[in-house]
């Protein structure tokens, strides 16, 4: 019986395998080009100030479009939520605050691990670090989107005016249209720049 249910399974494979289009085939070229093009139209915001201030490569979160370090010495900390003593959410509380600048999401402040840090990195690196689980958090493309639709993340579109008063710059698209991108990326195969 098991070697009856051995062939079947061979025998659907091979199906499978055949009725695939080869690598070549418009249908997959299409499909790798609409990849590579949302995942363009992603980087324009991971790349600005709102994501790299907390995807930083640093023992220290950054600040403001110019992303300079923090303020008060404030620094990673083993967890990635401040130093002990110094915790992120001592200043960052559940909303922006109007009256002192300081940000804040519903949701726990912290930095994004040195593992998920894309500061300095080409296109195509900041690519392959998103969708490989040692460096995205175990995350599937699924669960990737699903980071994506966090408080944390949302701020961005929502960032409020720094300690002088000064509207933080926002994302060069909306939201919606991001997180639109990042769904065509997942689904159209999660390729990569060079």
């Amino acid at each position: 019986m098991k070697l009856v249910w051995g062939i079947a399974a061979l025998a659907i494979a091979t199906i499978a395998i055949a009725s695939a289009p080869p690598p070549n085939h418009p249908q997959v070229a299409s499909s790798e080009a609409e990849s590579l093009q949302a995942f363009a139209q992603m980087l324009t915001v991971m790349t600005g100030p709102r994501c790299q201030n907390c995807h930083t490569l640093t023992q220290y979160p950054r600040q403001g479009d110019d992303r300079h370090p923090h303020m008060f010495n404030v620094q990673r900390g083993p967890d990635n939520h401040g130093s002990p003593g110094q915790q992120c959410s001592v200043c960052h509380g559940q909303a922006n605050n109007p009256v002192s600048g300081v940000p804040g999401a519903n949701e726990v402040w912290r930095l994004a691990p040195l593992s998920m840090g894309w500061e300095g990195l080409p296109a195509g690196e900041i690519c392959r670090h998103l969708k490989d689980p040692a460096r995205n958090g175990n995350r599937t493309g699924a669960q990737v989107i699903n980071h994506l639709k966090t408080n944390l993340v949302m701020w961005a579109w929502i960032p409020g005016a720094d300690p002088h008063g000064k509207a933080r710059t926002l994302p060069p698209m909306p939201y919606a249209a991001f997180i639109e991108a990042a769904e065509t990326w997942v689904r159209s195969g999660e390729n990569c720049p060079p």
